[in-house]
């Protein structure tokens, strides 16, 4: 069983997390993307040869805890990533996932967007 897969049984899903502190510059990380909405950055834990995240800034659990409201950021985050994929060299192809609850193998309870690429990806996933 994955480490993710062992995290997600037992994390808090309402405690700070990482992306919260990265976001604060509590973390230091360095952003491939960066504006008002979002932000981007290498995965510290790749599956892929190009692996990064884009995470909003506004504080969301999950993806199953948005809103409709919410409609419009979630937009900017896929087109952010779509952006990012193809500065990253992602010319052949991609896969964007969201981890989401326990069986999603969510591990850090901020809403965050993984792009993997840079290789065949195996079907079906996990």
């Amino acid at each position: 069983m994955s480490v993710e897969v062992e995290k997600a049984k037992v994390i808090d899903r309402f405690s700070d997390t990482v992306f919260g502190r990265i976001l604060r510059k509590e973390i230091p990380c360095k952003f491939i993307y960066e504006d008002d909405t979002c932000v981007a950055f290498h995965d510290t834990n790749p599956q892929a040869p190009v692996h990064f995240l884009v995470i909003p800034r506004k504080p969301i659990t999950s993806i199953a805890d948005t809103e409709e409201s919410d409609s419009i950021l979630l937009g900017h985050i896929l087109y952010v990533a779509k952006n990012v994929a193809e500065q990253q060299g992602l010319d052949e192809g991609y896969r964007i996932v969201i981890n989401n609850g326990i069986h999603g193998a969510q591990s850090i309870y901020h809403l965050h967007v993984h792009v993997l690429g840079g290789r065949q990806l195996k079907w079906p996933p996990g």
